[in-house]
């Protein structure tokens, strides 16, 4: 059943019912298996960067190109954003130019602020605070790999007080996932207790949070990890890398989970710091074609908020 999605943002995945998600992974699944086509002829998403990628502009632009429309890439600090301008003046600027807006931004009080006065919709692609995009992909990856989300056991291993693990465990347990926050009992390290709340109340699965590397992986269906030192955190790195000692996921900490188990990560990866090659190289590891369902991920959203017509 076709839903009316048209006009919306997509900032954050708490905005999205269980419903709503499970609608943009069908026709996700179902544009990548060739079994749907939508477009967007002639539309273009402005795509705002102000920290760097690798996967989200190459995701995006080429999403946009298989679409038929067009991605148009701007560097923040070559915008009059990086002179001045203010975020308001600029959402509503670039709605008088493009049908959509993408943007990879540091502080997610900026996008909302995209997302309040631009008139097309807006699409969130990394914020200190929430990750969307790539938890679509990544639950679409779960479909594929395990056939369901609904009852798996999801361990993340990692930062649980930052925007992987806050989606994370938003659309994960939202879709029926009892997802395990792994952490040090460091209190930067742990999901502020707001956040919990707000995940829980939305939660058709479960969400705990373990300092127990051997009790949380216990029979895990997919263990995820993320780098220990993200963008912005080189000054900490000493600090952090000694107080993730015996977190990394390796054979070792995998042998805890059920034999099926799947490794995912979201990249770019550390090999010897979050996670071993042992690991990300095996055939547990499910690391590219994650990567590769962010484009599919995308462009269900693409289609659905910026009005995609069907062939």
């Amino acid at each position: 059943m076709d839903m009316d999605l048209k006009g919306r943002n997509f900032l954050t995945l708490l905005d999205y019912s269980k419903e709503e998600l499970e609608y943009l992974l069908d026709v996700a699944l179902k544009m990548k298996k060739g079994e749907l086509v939508k477009k967007l002829p002639n539309k273009t998403l402005a795509m705002l960067f102000q920290k760097s990628s690798t996967r989200t502009r190459m995701s995006f632009e080429a999403g946009m190109t298989r679409l038929g429309g067009a991605g148009m890439f701007l560097d923040i600090k070559n915008t009059q954003l990086g002179r001045g301008e203010t975020i308001e003046d600029t959402a509503k600027t670039m709605s008088r130019y493009v049908e959509g807006i993408m943007a990879r931004l540091n502080d997610h009080k900026d996008i909302e602020g995209l997302g309040a006065n631009a008139t097309v919709p807006v699409i969130n692609a990394l914020t200190d605070m929430y990750h969307p995009c790539q938890t679509m992909a990544d639950m679409l990856t779960v479909l594929e790999k395990k056939g369901k989300v609904e009852g798996l056991k999801v361990v993340y291993v990692g930062d649980c007080g930052f925007n992987m693990f806050h989606s994370t465990m938003i659309g994960f347990s939202k879709l029926g996932a009892n997802v395990v926050g792994l952490c040090p009992d460091k209190e930067e390290y742990k999901p502020k207790p707001e956040m919990l709340e707000k995940a829980r109340a939305q939660a058709t699965g479960s969400i705990e949070v373990s300092h127990n590397p051997a009790d949380a992986m216990k029979d895990a269906d997919v263990v995820y990890t993320d780098v220990w030192v993200s963008m912005g955190q080189d000054e900490e790195k000493a600090k952090r890398l000694a107080d993730f000692d015996g977190f990394q996921v390796n054979n070792e900490l995998m042998g805890h989970a059920k034999p099926d188990a799947i490794f995912m990560h979201c990249l770019p990866a550390h090999r010897g710091e979050e996670v071993a090659a042992e690991v990300i190289d095996s055939e547990k590891s499910v690391v590219f074609d994650e990567a590769e369902n962010r484009l599919w991920a995308q462009n269900a959203i693409l289609v659905e908020l910026m009005g995609g017509t069907s062939e």
